[in-house]
């Protein structure tokens, strides 16, 4: 990890977040602490949590209970200067599909407050990498991924040093793929805090600092792959068999098999 993050103040904290719709405890009394260097991986299976856990952290939703501080602010005195001094990449971009894709981007520098001379270069050596040549296209006619390549271009080129993630390689090409994982990395290693979730086991395991993973609303279990490992009792498990045993899947896994 970068940084010596574990000796920094965390960008991310919650303590007991919660979200209830109607009776339904979507996150249960969830605690976070991420510090600047951490790449974060935040597991579970579908319908565990993930998301509802991102939106309660990058303001879009309100918990039932809870604290949540990013940046050493509370979120409910700061949201907006916080939602000024994140990045966020949704599992599904949400851009106005009207524009094109260079006035997407326009359109963030002059909401931001961004010097357009600096922020030009960073637009033009992110574009290259991630090979957005498209810029002229209106959103409306961009696939997934192409979508996902600009959104990650319009949070990159701030250079945010807290930025969520929700499955970020959903639609990337391999190439794509393996620079987001690079950049990542690198912006880690200068300081930042990433925090994602993924279904790709394999990626988690290989970026992340630290995982936590939540079933049913609770982080059931915490920590890097040997903190994982020792958790499990398996000293040489991949994340996936960790994974499966601490959410109790193998056993259905196993179950489904028999059937067949």
């Amino acid at each position: 990890m970068g940084c010596e993050g574990r000796e920094l103040i965390p960008l991310i904290v919650a303590r007991g977040l919660t979200r209830k719709f109607g009776d339904f405890v979507a996150v249960d009394h969830v605690d976070l602490v991420v510090r600047p260097g951490e790449i974060y991986g935040f597991l579970g299976p579908n319908g565990a949590g993930k998301t509802t856990t991102i939106r309660m952290l990058t303001g879009v939703l309100k918990p039932t209970e809870g604290e949540i501080e990013i940046l050493g602010m509370n979120m409910k005195t700061h949201e907006m200067e916080i939602k000024k001094n994140i990045g966020v990449v949704p599992d599904e971009p949400k851009i106005y599909t009207h524009l094109t894709g260079k006035e997407f981007l326009d359109f963030i520098v002059e909401i931001y407050g961004l010097n357009e001379k600096e922020v030009s270069k960073r637009i033009a050596e992110l574009c290259e990498a991630f090979k957005v040549d498209y810029l002229g296209k209106r959103v409306g006619e961009m696939s997934h991924g192409m979508k996902q390549k600009l959104m990650l271009v319009s949070v990159f080129m701030r250079r945010p040093r807290v930025i969520f993630l929700d499955e970020p390689t959903v639609g990337l090409d391999a190439k794509s793929a393996k620079i987001l994982k690079l950049l990542l990395r690198k912006y880690a290693d200068e300081g930042a805090t990433i925090f994602l979730t993924t279904h790709i086991l394999e990626i988690a395991e290989k970026m992340c600092d630290r995982i936590g993973i939540i079933n049913k609303g609770r982080l059931i279990a915490e920590g890097t792959m040997e903190e994982l490992r020792k958790l499990s009792g398996q000293e040489k498990a991949s994340l996936e068999d960790l994974f499966l045993q601490l959410t109790a899947e193998n056993e259905e896994i196993e179950e489904i098999i028999r059937e067949l």
